[in-house]
């Protein structure tokens, strides 16, 4: 059992930020340390990253965290380290990296994708992983350089995640979670590797490239002298391989407390929606698309879908009201303009306008699959303003989290949502009719790295299980449950039809308009 004034370090590496955060054993956030992540897009659709910055940015955040904190390396009782999903990280000889690391944000591996997703073994793949083959995944990376390229991974001895990069450089072990691992490589029942999903994807003869499986809550390992050195904290100090970022973060949010399984939507850049379930209770859908990802609690995993695009699609709209009004002689930014987001949706009128948020150019992934999806309104009229199309814009959010979660199985009972644009009424408001279910939100600052650093408090022996940590560490910051509006909840009921046969009907000309 750690001392009483122990601290637990949660690292968080994430596509825009690397966080270091430190807690107290009971969960109370004492601090945190930043540094802005860096890296390179192409026009071949490439988005890399270095992942010697990338562990010199890791050194950063907890050098600062240590400028911050009183004594933090003798009053470190574990270091936990979650960071950015799917991607591949190539290490070779001597632990260097054998170039950039691909990130979930490349897309040169589109082309194999659409090739394996027609073989034949990719509906097994999808039984085993619970996971739709998409350009994200490590799988559908690794099998496009097998083809392509293959001379970066003869070159390699190990294909890592963000978090196992920054795992190695701070213990020397090469290794990875269970969610990666099965959701990419396995079968989320048993949390291993599986021939037949690895067969599916052609990389039977890369097998040796798969690191072991360890679970952060049984095994840690201990932080090196040189890394110790580097980081300004005590070596030996026990360091835990957390899960993948996604599933910490709903973990810190509640996507299950007091024992009982419970959904979480994330809403940021991308809208991530996420339902705790016993493994028997997993509902693999038709069209194969989703992924199923363990939680760090025996038996459990999250299924989630995952909509491209959730407050960019704001981001847009208030751009071009930025835009026009700055033509005007006053200059304006679209975030000047975020709070007033909610006093422009009570000024409109609840109608049957329709908006589908697929603004990004990478079209949707959730709960479908289509590169050629793009936004639109649909039922404008001469009577709709701009607070109108506003509204429209955040229902539409609504209207995607309850496709997602209607791929997963019924609506949840009460939902928890995370994410900067959860602060506004609106969109609370709009998710919870769109469900018809209440949410909270939870006062988490850092729900990530909190995630994580609970692991290490159970590896650490501080909680005997997960369940006992989340009820101090998860269930007092969620807020008072905030109840659908029952009209809104009955006009989300008949306008969600209208919204699935608009996007089912559009497809072929999404389809022709690509072409030109």
């Amino acid at each position: 059992m750690p001392k009483s004034d122990g601290i637990i370090i949660g690292i968080d590496a994430g596509t825009s930020v690397l966080k270091a955060v430190a807690f107290d054993l009971s969960g109370r956030q004492i601090a945190s340390a930043s540094a802005r992540n860096r890296y390179e897009t192409g026009e071949d659709g490439s988005v890399t990253q270095s992942l010697g910055q990338t562990w010199s940015d890791c050194v950063s955040a907890l050098r600062g965290l240590g400028e911050t904190v009183v004594n933090l390396a003798s009053r470190t009782a574990a270091i936990a380290v979650t960071g950015q999903g799917d991607g591949t990280w190539l290490v070779g000889a001597g632990n260097a990296p054998v170039g950039d690391a691909w990130l979930w944000l490349d897309a040169r591996a589109a082309p194999t994708v659409t090739r394996l997703s027609a073989g034949s073994g990719n509906r097994a793949r999808f039984e085993a992983t619970g996971t739709g083959l998409n350009t994200c995944q490590q799988g559908a990376q690794l099998a496009h350089m097998d083809r392509l390229m293959p001379e970066l991974l003869d070159r390699a001895e190990a294909s890592l995640h963000c978090k196992d990069w920054l795992y190695l450089n701070l213990t020397g072990i090469r290794a990875t979670d269970p969610s990666e691992a099965s959701f990419t490589f396995g079968n989320f029942r048993n949390r291993q590797y599986d021939p037949v999903v690895i067969d599916a994807l052609g990389l039977a003869r890369r097998r040796s490239l798969l690191p072991e499986i360890i679970d952060g809550t049984e095994i840690s390992h201990p932080l090196t002298a040189g890394a110790a050195k580097a980081v300004g904290l005590l070596a030996g100090t026990p360091v835990c391989l957390g899960y993948v970022d996604m599933v910490m973060t709903a973990l810190g949010a509640g996507v299950r407390t007091g024992g009982q399984n419970a959904a979480c939507s994330t809403i940021g850049s991308t809208g991530v929606h996420m339902r705790a379930k016993a493994v028997p209770d997993v509902q693999l859908n038709d069209e194969g698309t989703g992924y199923v990802i363990a939680l760090p609690i025996p038996g459990i995993v999250t299924q989630v879908q995952t909509n491209m695009g959730a407050t960019i699609n704001v981001d847009w709209i208030l751009r071009i009201a930025a835009d026009l009004i700055s033509e005007g002689g006053r200059q304006v930014s679209y975030s000047d303009l975020i709070p007033r987001i909610d006093a422009w949706f009570a000024e409109s009128r609840p109608t049957n306008l329709l908006y589908h948020p697929y603004i990004s150019e990478a079209g949707e992934r959730g709960p479908f699959v289509n590169a050629h999806a793009r936004a639109g309104f649909t039922g404008l009229s001469t009577r709709h303003g701009f607070a109108d199309m506003l509204r429209a814009v955040i229902e539409g959010l609504g209207m995607a989290t309850r496709d997602c979660y209607t791929a997963m199985g019924d609506m949840p009972s009460e939902l928890r949502i995370t994410g900067g644009a959860a602060r506004s009424r609106a969109l609370r408001g709009s998710l919870s009719a769109a469900v018809n279910a209440p949410v909270r939100i939870s006062d988490r600052e850092e729900a990530g790295a909190a995630g994580v650093a609970m692991m290490a408090a159970v590896a650490v022996g501080a909680y005997p299980d997960m369940d006992s940590c989340i009820a101090d560490w998860v269930t007092p910051l969620l807020g008072e449950a905030e109840a659908p509006n029952a009209g809104d909840a009955e006009r989300y009921d008949r306008l969600f039809d209208a919204y699935k046969d608009v996007r089912e009907a559009i497809a072929p000309g999404w389809d022709k308009l690509a072409l030109h």
